[in-house]
């Protein structure tokens, strides 16, 4: 009898002796890439044009703390730095003009102080097509004197690739030349995803390339029947809700994991993006590890 219930008593504590993959080992194998996506204000330019206030609160809703402010919007820094605040929200990028940054570095770098943003991103070289190496090496320098003196406000530069930087050069390409012959003390760079594919490149295979010289990324997705040039220009019906053109956001976000990238912001300049950020945001969100 006693026999019996000892074989009893083994018969039900064996399963619980039986090694199981934790909680947190499942948690983490299929948690999300990116649970926690930022926005670019550019993405709600007309809204914010007509209420600041009443746009923070709609991007709130959605899900968004973490803004890249591409504009004031007729307000002081501030201003909204005191709209962020009252809303738990916050801005780590700060984005202007090339002419602005190379004329006023001090301000900007005050600017981007008081809002708290620890990069300055600048999205535009002026130059007149096509954009060649002449133009390259006139950025970088100048890139840098500015670079060195947000630098020493605390501040990093940051340069927005926007596709003309792709053009053939050498081995490589224009923007190659930009990263290898750039001091990352001053000068790194934003990635946007669109940018790169749209000139007929691989965001992943870039980010590959140079993991340790991107500090922000704009993920925004590339219709796929697009066609591919370095102009630097697109139809509006190329930007496409993320998750439906052409891009490979899951591997992009593998690779990230071990890049220098800080921020991911979500852009769309469409006209409709009070329908598609909340579904560009849901998908990205979902891209699982």
């Amino acid at each position: 009898m006693k026999q019996l219930l000892l074989f009893c008593l083994i018969a039900i504590l064996a399963p619980l002796s039986i090694p199981e993959r934790s909680s947190a080992q499942t948690s983490q194998e299929g948690s999300s890439l990116l649970p926690d996506p930022g926005v670019v204000s550019y993405t709600f330019r007309n809204q914010f044009s007509e209420d600041v206030p009443g746009t923070l609160d709609m991007i709130q809703e959605m899900g968004f703390t973490n803004i890249e402010f591409s504009a004031l919007f007729g307000k002081s820094a501030e201003e909204i730095r005191m709209l962020l605040d009252a809303r738990d929200m916050i801005c780590t990028s700060y984005g202007v003009g090339y002419d602005r940054l190379m004329d006023e570095p001090e301000e900007v770098a005050a600017e981007a102080e008081i809002l708290g943003a620890e990069f300055v991103r600048v999205a535009w070289i002026p130059h007149s097509a096509p954009f060649d190496i002449d133009d390259a090496k006139r950025a970088i320098s100048e890139f840098e004197s500015a670079g060195k003196i947000l630098r020493e406000k605390g501040i990093r530069l940051n340069y927005h690739n926007h596709g003309y930087e792709f053009r053939p050069y050498e081995d490589g390409t224009l923007f190659d030349y930009m990263v290898q012959n750039s001091n990352p003390d001053y000068l790194n760079f934003e990635l946007d995803t669109f940018w790169v594919a749209h000139p007929g490149h691989d965001p992943v295979e870039l980010l590959k390339t140079y993991p340790d010289r991107f500090n922000l990324v704009h993920l925004k997705d590339l219709a796929k029947d697009a066609e591919h040039d370095y102009s630097g220009r697109a139809p509006s019906h190329y930007d496409v809700p993320l998750g439906t053109g052409q891009i490979d956001f899951h591997s992009f976000l593998i690779a990230a994991e071990n890049s220098a990238i800080e921020h991911f912001y979500i852009e769309d300049e469409t006209e409709d993006v009070v329908n598609r950020v909340p579904k560009s945001r849901e998908y990205i969100i979902g891209l699982s590890k």
